[in-house]
């Protein structure tokens, strides 16, 4: 069983991320992870406090020259801004953080909630995605995300290879696939910006060449599209999870919705196993179980809770009307959600695939997985 847990606040010494049931025998690629944390730092309209962090990895735990040995890996992430034991509580809770509703929970301080509740926790979760990742690839998966959304704005992806696309992303300031919608997105957030308002979007997910049968259908709580909706639904700001068409297929009939199968036997040694659909509608996923198709996954993301502009609240000590608490914030994290999902939902795949293959060892996983590839082939 591949585990995580996540340490620290947001204004604390570091975060951490020690994941469980790692295999060992995988070289880690350090750059690769500062890569995907660079990443997320990154986009349109993010706020002050990515000048200030500059993110990169430390693995403390579980490598022996840089190579995983099984036991638990554990990685750091320093804050540069950290000063939390300075830090005064806020008496004042903004709409739509846990501030309120954690103070109450914990008959404590609404800074001991923000602190954690902050998405500065996700850093920690893209390292352990991005080492997710690098297994992943070991076995031929690619995991790739864009932004397809921002507010009203549509930014339909454009048709091309995966290297084509990677780059295309990565020079649109929003991490979309699409440069012309780039420019009213671009106008939109400093609209926001001027408002003192903050905006949110959609972003989607796509897991290239998974194998058959990751997931099950023979309980609840392993099929894989209720993991991922959850894991990703766990993100700080989303409100909002589909797989594949998702609600679309409620608006459609059978007829439209269900992607017919049939047989190429020139694709036979490709994940699919020769079984080839026209549409993807499913986004990958039947019974809770990968059906050889790219997993497709979408989040919504509501707007930043915390603006500049403040909305309407009440001071916790003299119970009287006050505007909310005004925390360094972003006014568009859109760029950084994509990432966080991404990453999300890389380490959940990586769960499902160390459940069927076994997790001890690369070498054993890869024998395994090879095996069940040529037993799939002869049926």
């Amino acid at each position: 069983m591949l585990r995580l847990l996540t340490a620290g606040e947001s204004h604390g010494k570091m975060l951490l991320a020690v994941v469980d049931g790692f295999p060992a025998g995988l070289k880690i690629d350090a750059a690769q992870i500062n890569r995907e944390l660079e990443r997320r730092q990154g986009g349109y309209g993010r706020g002050g406090r990515q000048k200030l962090e500059t993110d990169t990895v430390e693995v403390l735990t579980g490598v022996w020259q840089e190579t995983t040995l099984g036991s638990p890996v554990t990685l750091a992430v320093a804050n540069h801004d950290s000063k939390l034991e300075r830090l005064k509580d806020v008496e004042r809770p903004r709409p739509g953080h846990g501030d309120l509703t954690g103070a109450v929970k914990y008959l404590g301080s609404i800074r001991g909630v923000l602190e954690r509740a902050s998405a500065r926790e996700t850093a920690a979760r893209v390292a352990a995605g991005a080492l997710a990742k690098q297994l992943l690839g070991e076995f031929g998966m690619s995991v790739f995300g864009y932004v397809v959304a921002l507010e009203q704005i549509t930014a339909e992806p454009r048709s091309a290879s995966l290297p084509e696309l990677i780059a295309l992303r990565d020079a649109s300031p929003m991490y979309t696939l699409n440069p012309e919608a780039d420019r009213q997105i671009v106008a939109r957030v400093d609209q926001a910006t001027s408002d003192g308002d903050t905006l949110g979007g959609i972003v989607e997910v796509q897991v290239f060449d998974p194998p058959f049968g990751l997931g099950s259908h023979a309980q609840w709580d392993r099929k894989l599209d209720g993991l991922l909706a959850q894991a990703v639904m766990s993100v700080q700001a989303i409100k909002g999870v589909e797989i594949g068409m998702g609600f679309r297929a409620a608006g459609k009939p059978g007829s439209q919705v269900h992607d017919e199968i049939g047989y190429d036997s020139a694709a036979k040694e490709g994940p699919s196993l020769g079984y080839v659909r026209k549409t993807n509608n499913a986004g990958g996923l039947e019974a809770g179980m990968t059906n050889g198709q790219p997993i497709v996954v979408r989040a919504a993301m509501k707007p930043i809770s915390t603006l500049r502009r403040p909305l309407a609240s009440i001071n916790l000590t003299t119970k009287e009307a006050e505007s909310a608490a005004y925390e360094r914030s972003d006014v568009c994290a859109l760029a950084a959600c994509i990432v966080i999902v991404e990453n999300v939902v890389a380490f959940t795949v990586a769960q499902a695939f160390i459940d069927k293959f076994g997790g001890d060892s690369l070498v054993e996983m890869r024998a395994r997985f090879e095996k069940f590839l040529e037993l799939a082939r002869a049926r």
